[in-house]
C-alpha cells in the first residue's frame, strides 16, 4: 500500500416460491467549470446539483490483483502530500498490529502525521463506503482532498487460539504466584491448541456465503451451465482487456523477495467442458456453484483520489469523472444476502433522476456467476419488484453488451476491501473509452447489504 501511494504521487497526470416464477424465463448471456458542464461527452443532462459542490476522481490506481498465496501488499494514491486533508480505507479481515491500517499506511509512505486517516469496514463494499466518505467530507466543505482505497491480504490472515487457549494465557497473565500458575497449567489440554480461523459464514444465519449462493440460483432457476457460460464471459473479456492494455489503472508490484507483478494473475480462460468436470463446492453433490464460476480469494489494493472539481482545475488535474449519487441498501441475510444490486440500482436511478436506458457501462461486482444471474433476472422481474420490494415495475435488465465488458470479480480477482474503488475506476476508464456519459456501479455485501453509485464522465 506505501508503495502505490508512492507510485501515485509521481505519476498522477499534470426452490421456493422464487423458482416457480422464474424457471420459465432463462437468461441469455468558475468559468472553467462552467465550460466543463457546457461540453459532456454526449448531449444528456449533466447531474450537477445547484449550491453543491462538483467532486471528481482525479485517477485511481490498484496493484494487481493475485490468487491468494502469490503476494501481499497494501495501498493508496495522492496528489503532494501536503494537499491531502484526509485518508480513508476499507478492509475486512483486519490484522491486529495494525487496525488502523489507513493511518500505519499514511505516515509509512511519508504524509504528515498532521493528516487524519481511518479504517472502515462493510464487507465487500468497505472501499465504496470509504470514496463515499469521502464524497460527504468534501461535499460538507471539511475537506477538498481525500485519499479514499482499501485493501486485503487473504494469503496471511490472522489466525487466533482457541478460546480455552486465550483464557488460559489470560489468566497466567494474571496470576502472581507459582502455585497459581501450576494450577491454571495443569488444565491445559492438546485441544487448545486447536486454532480458530476467520469466520467464512454469516454470523447472523450460520451460512457461507457460497452456500447462499447456490440457495439462491436454485431459487431463480438458475442451472450450472448458465453459471459457467457467464464465468467464461468474465474471464475471457477479461483477457481480452488485459491483452489490448485497457486495464490501465493496473501499476507494477515488487512482491518482497520474489519478482515484480504486473499484471491480475487470476484471469484463466478455460473451456466449458473442463469447467463442467469440476465437482460443486458448497452443496454436495447437487449443487451448481463451483470454484470455476465463483470468485477467488485474493490479494490486492486500490486507491483514488477525490477532490472538490474547482480544486483540481486550480491545481492543473484533468479529472476523470464525477462521482454523483449514491445509495446503500440492506436486506434479509438469509434469502437475499446477495441482492444488494437489485435493491440499490432503482433507488439509485430515482435519487439521479436517470432510468437504466441511460446508463452507458455497468459495472456489478461478481461474487459469483449465480450471484450476477439471479441479480439480472430480480431486476428483470416485474414480480420480484412488486412482492418483495414493494415496487410497480421492475427497473429493468442491463443490457450485457455494456455489462462487465472488461471481466469483473470472477476474473480479475475481488480482494475484499479493495474491489469498490476498482469498479469505480473501471467505469470511469470504460466511459473515457467508449465515450459514454453515465457508469452504474453496484455491489453486494456480507450481512444483507449492497451499494449503487452513478459516475458521470468527465468532459474530455
Amino acid at each position: 500500500m506505501i508503495s502505490l501511494l508512492t507510485y501515485t504521487l509521481k505519476n498522477l497526470p499534470n426452490t421456493s416460491k422464487w423458482a416457480l416464477r422464474f424457471c420459465m424465463r432463462p437468461l441469455s448471456s468558475s468559468s472553467q467549470l462552467q465550460a466543463a458542464a457546457a461540453s459532456q461527452t454526449k448531449s444528456k443532462k449533466t447531474l450537477a446539483k445547484p449550491n453543491i459542490r462538483n467532486i471528481v476522481v482525479v485517477d485511481g490506481v490498484r496493484t494487481p490483483f493475485l490468487l491468494s498465496g502469490t503476494s501481499g501488499l497494501l495501498h493508496r494514491t495522492s496528489v503532494p502530500k501536503d494537499v491531502v486533508d484526509y485518508i480513508i480505507f476499507g478492509t475486512v479481515i483486519q490484522e491486529v498490529k495494525t487496525s488502523n491500517v489507513a493511518r500505519e499506511a499514511a505516515l509509512g509512505a511519508g504524509f504528515s502525521d498532521k493528516t487524519p486517516a481511518h479504517t472502515v469496514t462493510m464487507a465487500c463494499i468497505s472501499s465504496n463506503q470509504a470514496m463515499t466518505t469521502a464524497v460527504g467530507l468534501i461535499a460538507s466543505g471539511q475537506c477538498d482532498v481525500v485519499v479514499a482505497g482499501g485493501v486485503e491480504l487473504m494469503s496471511d490472515i490472522p489466525i487466533r487460539h482457541s478460546r480455552k487457549m486465550r483464557k488460559m494465557m489470560l489468566d497466567l497473565n494474571k496470576a502472581k504466584t507459582l502455585a497459581q500458575r501450576l494450577s491454571i497449567i495443569s488444565k491445559f489440554r492438546l485441544n487448545f491448541l486447536s486454532p480458530e480461523l476467520p469466520a467464512v459464514s454469516e454470523f447472523s444465519t450460520s451460512e457461507t456465503m457460497g452456500h447462499s449462493a447456490d440457495r439462491l440460483a436454485a431459487a431463480f432457476a438458475i442451472s450450472r451451465e448458465e453459471q459457467d457460460e457467464y464465468a467464461l464471459r468474465s474471464h475471457s473479456l477479461a483477457k481480452k482487456a488485459q491483452d489490448e492494455g485497457l486495464l490501465s489503472d493496473v501499476v507494477p508490484f515488487k512482491v518482497p523477495g520474489r519478482d515484480t507483478v504486473t499484471q491480475d494473475n487470476g484471469i484463466r480462460p478455460s473451456s466449458l467442458d473442463q469447467m463442467a468436470k469440476l465437482k460443486p463446492a458448497f452443496i454436495k453433490p447437487y449443487g451448481t456453484v463451483t470454484a470455476a464460476n465463483s470468485s477467488f480469494l485474493t490479494d490486492g489494493a486500490s486507491a483514488v483520489l477525490i477532490m472538490a472539481e474547482e480544486k483540481a482545475l486550480a491545481m492543473g488535474y484533468k479529472p476523470k469523472a464525477y462521482l454523483r449519487d449514491f445509495m446503500y441498501v440492506s436486506q434479509d441475510p438469509k434469502d437475499q444476502l446477495l441482492l444488494g444490486p437489485t435493491y440499490a440500482t432503482p433507488k439509485v436511478l430515482e435519487k439521479a433522476g436517470l432510468t437504466m436506458n441511460d446508463i452507458d457501462v455497468f459495472e456489478f461486482h461478481e461474487a459469483f456467476s449465480g450471484q450476477i444471474l439471479a441479480n439480472l433476472k430480480a431486476m428483470d422481474s416485474d414480480w420480484f419488484a412488486q412482492n418483495y420490494m414493494g415496487r410497480k415495475a421492475k427497473v429493468g435488465l442491463p443490457p450485457l453488451e455494456k455489462f462487465n465488458n472488461w471481466g469483473g470479480s470472477l476474473s480479475l480477482g475481488h480482494p475484499f476491501g479493495a474491489t469498490g474503488c476498482r469498479l469505480v475506476m473501471a467505469a470511469a476508464n470504460r466511459l473515457r473509452k467508449e465515450g459514454g456519459q453515465y457508469g452504474l456501479v453496484a455491489a453486494c455485501a456480507a450481512g444483507g447489504q449492497g451499494h449503487a453509485m452513478i459516475v458521470e464522465a468527465y468532459p474530455k
